[in-house]
């Protein structure tokens, strides 16, 4: 039997009883031998409780607490985006491996400085962008590592949802809100991972809310060393788009339904090369128990695992600073 799977099962702390813990990472949690949870925070004590009844984990008494736990090896944040950078830190201070909702942080240098303190302390950290994970991936890569799309010219790449209720927190600028950081990501990374970290800005565009101080909107247009594109939209105003497109010198593979996909749903990649076209359907799965399976056997020191971690954190870094350079090029309209 090979030795990591002796390895000793990952107790898991949660900061943050967010709506994503409930629904989805948590209950995907407990169906992974490898981690359990082992406690649970949240600023109000009420909540914490409610939480670790229903998933059955103590709650403790404040985020602090939780991170001086000897029962605690790892963290998962759940947190508003403004807050994560500042909770990986403390966490990773306190010698806790880290997996944290996107985006790991509001700017490139955050991000550089997390990764670069997880580094020095020999820790795991892990910005959860599950997508990444789902065996669709696996299937695309081995696609365009066959070389029947030829080489890669073009990205496109779209993640929109519906207008937010009042009082979404993805509405409210004091915590990180706003479409670039809460799907803007999605394209962003899609994009580095066929074209590489070496991106620039070539230019953009955001649509700001006059009314709640967020940008509502935006796309980007993105330029590899090679020349290649990436072309990306993203908005918090729009029919629901979840898809990419990679078209190369001799094909084009697309897929919908890629960011967020559904653990009963089985993706399609629709191939065309010349006058063939054809449909490759992944089998469905559950890609919150994907990543907990990959960052349980990260933090054992898994090599396959280790190898997928190094390039996880250089494309988290290069989307940090995409984000801040998307900023900073952005032709903004306030509507």
């Amino acid at each position: 039997m090979p030795a990591d799977t002796l390895a000793p099962t990952l107790h898991v702390g949660l900061l943050g009883c967010g709506d994503i813990a409930a629904r989805r990472t948590l209950p995907a949690l407990l169906r992974v031998p490898e981690a359990q949870l082992a406690a649970v925070a949240a600023r109000d004590p009420d909540r914490a409780k409610s939480f670790g009844d229903r998933f059955d984990a103590p709650a403790a008494a404040s985020y602090e607490e939780l991170l001086t736990r000897s029962d605690v090896d790892a963290v998962y944040l759940c947190l508003p985006t403004l807050l994560h950078a500042h909770w990986a830190e403390r966490a990773l201070r306190a010698g806790k491996h880290v997996l944290v909702e996107k985006p790991l942080a509001a700017s490139g240098a955050d991000a550089e400085r997390l990764f670069r303190l997880a580094d020095e302390r020999g820790l795991t950290l892990l910005e959860n962008f599950m997508f990444l994970h789902h065996g669709t991936q696996r299937q695309v890569a081995a696609l365009l590592e066959s070389g029947r799309l030829g080489e890669i010219r073009t990205v496109s790449a779209a993640f929109t949802i519906p207008p937010r209720p009042a009082g979404d927190l993805r509405l409210d600028p004091r915590l990180g809100g706003g479409a670039l950081l809460d799907n803007g990501v999605y394209p962003i990374r899609a994009a580095l991972r066929f074209l590489g970290t070496g991106l620039t800005v070539a230019g953009a565009s955001l649509r700001d809310s006059r009314e709640h101080g967020v940008d509502l909107s935006g796309a980007a247009l993105l330029t590899a060393p090679s020349g290649a594109v990436a072309q990306i939209r993203f908005g918090m105003e729009h029919h629901y788009r979840s898809w990419y497109e990679i078209q190369g010198s001799r094909g084009t593979l697309a897929v919908d339904h890629v960011y967020t996909t559904a653990p009963g749903h089985a993706p399609v990649i629709r191939v065309g090369v010349g006058t063939e076209h054809r449909e490759i359907t992944v089998p469905a799965e559950d890609h919150f128990e994907a990543v907990w399976r990959f960052f349980a056997a990260a933090v054992r020191g898994a090599e396959a695992e280790h190898r997928g971690l190094r390039l996880l954190s250089a494309e988290s870094v290069a989307q940090a600073g995409l984000v801040d350079a998307v900023r900073s090029a952005a032709v903004r309209t306030r509507v």
